[in-house]
């Protein structure tokens, strides 16, 4: 938890901190993205404007780019990264990358596992029952370990889009070499966000790993 509060932190003072810088050519977040989606050969996905802060994600199940106001109207060096970064996943998806689609696949398991993952564990730990259950925690350390898969298979996934964007920034000259290099550190904060997450993921589930292999002896 500490580890992911100053990474977090990190993450919001670097993008304050590039979003304080103009972008050379200009252009905001949503023209970054548009030019970047159709460089790309992709006319079929629309940039949206989104609420909250660092709130951008690609939505691959209606083909839309959703931009925080930072970033949709920005013309910041932050701005360009992220809406950059989110075309990424836009190219992902047109082309079918892998890791992408394995993820997606996941997605409805993992909602499920996630809503009731954490009461079967719950419950299986004696929460509700006294001395526990070895079934239930059995279940519900199978449920939380398509958690973990989905926090792993997510890096790739993250660290690929953002290669994409900065690949794209430097071959287009959408941004000098001091701008690339500054959009490159603001995504690397961000990426370290999901690995601080898979790594608590993976400790979590040795942890019940753990709890379950010494009830048995």
């Amino acid at each position: 938890m500490l580890l992911g509060s100053v990474v977090s932190g990190r993450l919001k003072s670097k993008f304050r901190e590039y979003g304080e810088i103009p972008l050379g050519s200009g252009m905001s977040g949503k023209e970054v993205a548009e030019k970047m989606l159709r460089d790309n050969g992709i006319y079929d996905v629309q940039v949206n404007a989104a609420d909250g802060f660092l709130s951008d994600h690609y939505n691959p199940a209606d083909k839309t780019v959703n931009l925080s106001p930072e970033v949709y109207s920005g013309r910041s060096i932050s701005a360009a990264a992220v809406a950059a970064h989110e075309c990424g996943h836009a190219v992902q998806h047109a082309t079918a990358y892998s890791m992408l689609q394995f993820r997606s696949a996941m997605v409805p398991i993992v909602k499920v596992s996630t809503t009731l993952g954490q009461w079967v564990l719950l419950a299986g730990i004696g929460l509700f029952f006294g001395q526990g259950n070895q079934l239930l925690l059995l279940i519900g350390i199978i449920m939380f370990a398509f958690s973990t898969v989905f926090s792993l298979v997510t890096l790739p996934v993250e660290y690929d889009a953002s290669n994409r964007a900065l690949a794209w920034l430097e071959r287009t000259g959408m941004a000098s070499k001091t701008e690339h290099d500054q959009a490159a550190d603001a995504l690397k904060w961000a990426a370290r966000t999901y690995v601080v997450a898979a790594i608590a993921s993976v400790a979590m589930l040795l942890y019940y790993i753990s709890i379950f292999l010494n009830r048995r002896d």
